[in-house]
């Protein structure tokens, strides 16, 4: 095979690889808490017929090698974990996360999980849970009879009980951190998980140790910026037209070759 024809291929598997990261970037860009991916490349190992400063026969050095690349190929994608816009829609149970920290939830297989998606819920038993159903952690049981809760900045939860004007206090929110959080594991469903990469979490109260506050009344949007990802978008479809007419010109080259040789 043309070498040149398999490193076109190799480029042609990246963009493909870019467009699906950007297809997802755009689909969630409604999604609460959403953080949008990137895509990360390296050049492959390179084919080395002459090493840059070898000694020529005449006992020249030579200035520059003959070092042929052999393509690129995908190396990691990478979760950007930059803040989201506010939206406010003033429901008592909705929050946002202002700054760093995941809110934390009874995730799948018993492992805590953790997540940016502040739509919090009062599920049949009292519990407070995210959107999903999942109980919060620590959990939090709201009374039956509350009529208004309150959400502070520090995570502190009361509420009003009818027959009553004195708020009870019902618990205390609590954030994780992540000393690598682009390290957690994506599960779907705005969700993430520890991994040896994300390193162990760090737990704290809102607004203290370098952890974001709390916003009742809020969720915070995706980070995705739609202008952005077309551009990116119009840049992945113009290289990987470019690698399919290197594909066509190689093809054409050994095409060429075959009829001289005949």
């Amino acid at each position: 095979m043309n070498p040149a024809m398999w490193i076109s291929k190799t480029g042609v598997q990246a963009q493909d690889a870019k467009l699906q990261a950007i297809a997802n970037n755009l689909a969630n860009v409604n999604t609460v808490g959403f953080k949008r991916d990137r895509v990360m490349f390296e050049d492959l190992f390179y084919q080395v017929e002459r090493q840059p400063g070898a000694e020529g026969q005449d006992g020249t050095t030579a200035p520059a090698g003959v070092q042929l690349g052999n393509g690129t190929r995908l190396v990691g994608t990478q979760k950007v974990f930059t803040s989201g816009s506010l939206q406010t829609t003033s429901q008592s149970l909705d929050v946002a996360i202002v700054g760093q920290g995941f809110l934390q939830v009874d995730g799948p297989n018993g492992r805590t999980a953790y997540t940016r998606a502040g739509q919090l819920q009062v599920n049949a038993e009292g519990r407070l849970t995210d959107s999903q159903g999942r109980r919060l952690l620590p959990e939090i049981t709201v009374p039956a009879n509350a009529t208004a809760i309150t959400i502070g900045e520090n995570g502190s939860i009361t509420a009003t009980v009818s027959g009553s004007t004195t708020p009870s206090e019902l618990g205390q929110l609590r954030l994780a951190n992540f000393i690598n959080p682009t390290g957690l594991l994506a599960l779907g469903e705005n969700l993430y998980q520890e991994t040896t990469a994300s390193g162990a979490p760090t737990e704290g109260v809102p607004g203290a140790d370098g952890l974001g506050k709390l916003k009742q009344g809020a969720l915070e949007g995706s980070n995705v910026q739609v202008v952005e990802e077309m551009v990116d978008m119009i840049a992945a479809q113009r290289t990987y037209e470019m690698n399919t007419k290197v594909l066509s010109a190689a093809d054409g080259m050994l095409q060429n070759l075959a009829q001289a040789v005949r």
